[in-house]
C-alpha cells in the first residue's frame, strides 16, 4: 500500500475528494475539495482518512 503524501489529493468515501494536509502513522488529515453536489451532506471541511480508505487520485 503507498501512503499518500502532503499534497496529494485523495478520494474516499463515495467518491468524496481532498488534499492530504497532514499525515499520520495510520491515516491522513484531509480537507475537502469544494465539490457542493458531493459534500452537500458532509458537515466539515476536514476530515481524517485511514490509509485504507482513500485512493491517491493525483501526486
Amino acid at each position: 500500500m503507498v501512503k499518500a503524501r502532503e499534497g496529494n489529493v485523495v478520494e474516499f468515501k463515495e467518491g468524496l475528494k481532498g488534499v492530504v494536509e497532514k499525515v499520520y502513522e495510520n491515516s491522513v488529515l484531509v480537507e475537502l475539495v469544494r465539490d457542493e453536489q458531493k459534500n452537500a451532506s458532509f458537515p466539515f471541511q476536514k476530515t481524517v482518512v485511514n490509509h485504507k480508505n482513500y485512493k491517491i487520485v493525483r501526486i
